[in-house]
């Protein structure tokens, strides 16, 4: 097989694999803050009307202190230097498609060809998208000094509790601080 031959393939594969990605994370951060001296943090209470099923709410709390302990940040009951603090939202989303035959509606089938094919099909799809937002305010001066804004579309529970994990690995990945063990 040919060099140019394969990097098609393998550009073609990596193309196709980061499309099955089902979260969209972005994230910001105070450039000014130093982020090397945060060791611990608490979640707080979410205050949001949409509250998480009991799955994505483990998964949520679960995935934080994996990949936050890769940066070598714990959690703490207590007086801890950062407070992870969630905002949950839903929103109802429609897409609607068009798509044509062009101007011959007419198929040819078993008993050959026929009319009846509308020249413009319209299908319509709604869906729920579902936002995470995680901010790291400065516990000692209530600055907000990381945000990770993560969505995807709202599933079964099962499905939402995967999808979070995902959006946290993510959000913790672009994190500037931490000490790697």
């Amino acid at each position: 097989m040919s060099t140019l031959l394969q990097r098609c393939l393998f550009a073609a594969l990596g193309l196709s694999l980061s499309a099955c990605s089902s979260v969209s994370v972005t994230t910001d951060y105070d450039h000014s803050a130093s982020f090397d001296h945060y060791r611990t943090y608490t979640l707080a209470p979410s205050t949001d009307p949409v509250g998480l099923s009991p799955s994505s709410e483990a998964a949520l709390r679960d995935s934080l202190r994996t990949h936050l302990a890769t940066r070598n940040i714990a959690e703490v009951a207590g007086n801890a230097d950062l407070h992870v603090v969630r905002h949950i939202s839903t929103k109802e989303k429609r897409v609607v498609n068009q798509s044509s035959y062009g101007s011959v509606p007419y198929r040819y089938g078993r008993y050959g060809m026929w009319a009846g094919a509308p020249p413009v099909y319209t299908d319509v799809s709604q869906y729920t998208v579902g936002t995470l937002i995680l901010d790291f305010v400065d516990a000692k001066s209530q600055k907000l000094v990381f945000r990770g804004i993560a969505t995807g579309t709202v599933s079964d529970p099962q499905a939402n509790a995967e999808r979070i994990r995902e959006a946290v690995e993510k959000i913790v990945q672009s994190y500037p601080g931490g000490v790697k063990p």
